[in-house]
């Protein structure tokens, strides 16, 4: 029976005190279990059983859920899942003999472009196999803190990968973390992986999931496996007793791609694998992507690759575990925060050229009436975004554009944007000219401007036309500088260090351009995949590092970079924004400078929307010393936070524990900056356990 919380402490103590392992048929090691905690751990050696139990809510006489892993060889590892409504109540049994499903799809990078920073590879035309991942269970050991427990087993293997397999309970919450931990000697290898859970035949009632167009799903358990298109990356398998949903991180897991349909990152139904044939569902990888770059996931020799899933389960029917799944990224929403409006850039939607061409074809000027409300921005508004960014006309055919068809777009991008915008959402104007600096670049002005990508031979860098209108021709580095400042612009590195953005901003560092303030730094996304780190994007939070040593004072904004985008897309799983100190949003009409003017002065967090960190500030009490503060808030239980400072030179961190946060909470965060002399900035970032995120902008340090 599942013990109510008053009896945990002593059960914990009692296992702990154990001064050696128990030891059955599998070896387990129960030393590094804490003296007082929350989650009771219970060992059966004759059955080769590991039982977790701990608290589904927040509430003392809330229910109860409970987690038996068995780890006898060719078993399934999860024996039972159990839910104990109250402390009175007597458990209720959710799912039995669950086999956790891993395929571990091998395929070949390609390292001589750029090495492991890469994005324009192929990998999906080159062979690749499948490999289901195999557990023969050797030994386990099982630790806790006060809030989480984990269990690691070893004896995992796959093709030449091999390692162990993790499974982490968190008080507060009925969620299971699951994670198959790899690595390989062998170089130039990219993964994917599929995984999920798979019943035996006879128990499972059915599936159910959220299609994107038809809303709730709901399949027979005789229905044959599949791929499905599903709302927030969730499935359920339903039992008699409740449901049981596996779903993936919800940034970490999407590799890098330019396209964000929804390629159909869920299956289900029976007999999916060969290897554990049975009834279930889980999330997959599509190989091919947008059969465009396809890049896959980096696991470089030596490395730990951490292939992620979750579970959640409990006693609702239908689509109401779902729901409860999609409380972690409320809804694929943006949070509303007081005082703060949420900014994200960097699309390639090319609606104006899109308008353009239908009106050529219609013969007349009026809107389409499916472009009078466009599906990309009923997509923004519902995932709570306050002002986009557009990187419209981006083909090589723009540089090369004379002066009055290139007003001609401009003059309809600006138009449409004006109309799209109201009080509640501002549509803006901007491009990815990438002509004349090097590299890939994006502009962005806080009002329309009209210029033109060359300037040939005697053309005078602005002039004035008949209506007044200042027309600009840039032809060199030089010119587009002087445009920046006559207009209070901004333009920053697009997909810095990749794509054809290797080797920038590095490579102009000491230029003009780079070391005025209207350069403001670099844009920030997770490009490459690599599953063995703890965090994202570190290409471009290493590049801003850089860039504040180097003294020149930049910023790192977050970016998007996808094409189309439609309701039905698989957006969220691309989307990151940023948080702007704005306490009104601005009107199109009255031009949008200020948005402009908190991004350089970076009063602006940056999020995958599950972490938010406002208010992010250096504090100094007297005699005390300089620490970072900010008001953290989140959904899924946080992993660490990370105080990363430099000294004009190196860059020092110190991180911080958080282990002990549960799912949903508030937090006022303070932390010492790095132990080290000369500091001159230093910047906060947050993480959690699937590896969503948070980071300030750099702060000067006195």
């Amino acid at each position: 029976m599942i013990a109510p919380r008053a009896a945990l402490r002593t059960s914990v103590l009692l296992i702990a005190s154990l001064a050696a392992p128990i030891r059955g048929a599998v070896p387990v090691d129960l030393t590094g279990l804490a003296p007082a905690g929350e989650i009771r751990v219970l060992h059966d050696p004759d059955k080769d059983l590991v039982t977790l139990e701990w608290p589904a809510s927040e509430s003392a006489a809330g229910p109860r859920a409970s987690l038996t892993v068995n780890l006898a060889k060719d078993k399934p590892l999860l024996s039972r899942l159990a839910w104990q409504s109250a402390p009175a109540a007597a458990p209720a049994i959710i799912a039995e003999n669950l086999a956790p499903l891993t395929v571990l799809t091998v395929g070949h990078r390609d390292l001589a472009r750029n090495g492991w920073t890469v994005f324009f590879d192929k990998v999906h035309t080159r062979p690749s196999q499948r490999h289901p991942v195999r557990l023969a269970p050797a030994a386990a050991k099982v630790a806790s803190t006060a809030t989480r427990a984990h269990v690691v087993i070893t004896g995992l293997s796959a093709e030449t990968f091999a390692g162990r397999y993790e499974l982490t309970v968190f008080a507060g919450s009925p969620l299971v973390l699951a994670e198959a931990v790899l690595s390989t000697p062998q170089n130039n290898r990219a993964i994917l992986y599929d995984a999920g859970l798979v019943s035996p035949p006879g128990r499972v009632t059915g599936y159910s999931w959220i299609d994107p167009r038809l809303g709730p799903q709901a399949a027979p358990v005789d229905t044959p496996a599949g791929v499905r298109a599903a709302r927030y990356r969730v499935a359920a398998l339903e039992f008699p007793g409740g449901n049981v949903t596996v779903f993936p991180p919800p940034h970490r897991y999407l590799y890098p791609l330019d396209f964000a349909d929804n390629f159909g990152f869920n299956w289900l139904g029976r007999h999916y694998d060969s290897s554990a044939p049975g009834d279930g569902v889980g999330i997959r990888q599509p190989p091919t992507g947008d059969n465009r770059f396809v890049p896959w996931v980096n696991a470089p020799p030596g490395t730990e690759q951490r292939l992620p899933v979750f579970y959640r389960f409990g006693p609702a029917a239908g689509t109401a575990e779902i729901d409860a799944v999609a409380a972690y990224t409320r809804r694929d929403c943006f949070a509303p925060l007081p005082g703060y409006k949420t900014f994200s850039s960097h699309y390639h939607v090319e609606h104006t050229l899109d308008l353009l061409a239908r009106r050529k074809a219609a013969g007349h000027a009026a809107v389409p009436a499916d472009l009078r409300e466009p599906g990309f921005v009923r997509a923004f508004r519902a995932a709570g975004i306050d002002i986009v960014h557009l990187a419209e006309f981006h083909n090589s055919q723009t540089p090369k554009l004379a002066t009055e068809p290139r007003l001609a777009q401009l003059r309809l991008l600006h138009a449409e944007c004006a109309r799209l915008s109201d009080g509640n959402f501002l549509l803006l104007p901007g491009e990815e000219p990438n002509v004349h600096l090097g590299g890939h670049w994006i502009s962005f002005f806080p009002k329309p401007v009209l210029w033109v990508l060359n300037r040939p031979a005697g053309q005078p860098f602005v002039e004035t036309n008949a209506a007044g209108e200042s027309i600009y021709h840039v032809g060199s580095p030089a010119d587009i500088l002087a445009l920046m400042q006559r207009e209070q612009g901004l333009m920053w590195a697009a997909h810095a260090r990749i794509k054809s953005s290797i080797g920038f901003p590095d490579n102009y560092r000491d230029t003009p351009f780079f070391r005025s303030p209207h350069y403001l730094g670099a844009a920030w996304k997770a490009m490459p995949a690599d599953y063995s780190r703890d965090t994202l994007g570190w290409r471009v939070l290493d590049l801003l590092d850089d860039m504040n040593n180097w003294g020149a004072d930049k910023r790192v904004l977050g970016e998007v970079d996808v094409f189309k985008v439609e309701p039905h897309s698989e957006l969220y799983g691309h989307l990151n924004v940023n948080y702007l100190k704005l306490d009104r949003l601005p009107r199109f009409a009255d031009g949008w400078q200020p948005v402009l003017d908190v991004l350089r002065r970076g009063e602006f967090f940056v999020t995958t929307g599950e972490v938010l960190a406002a208010d992010t500030a250096l504090v100094r009490g007297d005699g005390a010393a300089p620490r970072l503060a900010a008001q953290l808030t989140w959904t899924l239980p946080l992993a660490f936070a990370e105080i990363v400072a430099g000294d004009g030179t190196t860059t020092f961190r110190r991180r911080i524990d958080l282990s002990d946060t549960r799912a949903f909470g508030t937090r006022a965060f303070s932390g010492l900056l790095p132990d080290a002399p000369g500091l001159c900035w230093a910047r906060l970032a947050v993480w959690d356990v699937a590896g969503n995120g948070a980071f300030s902008q750099p702060i000067p340090l006195p």
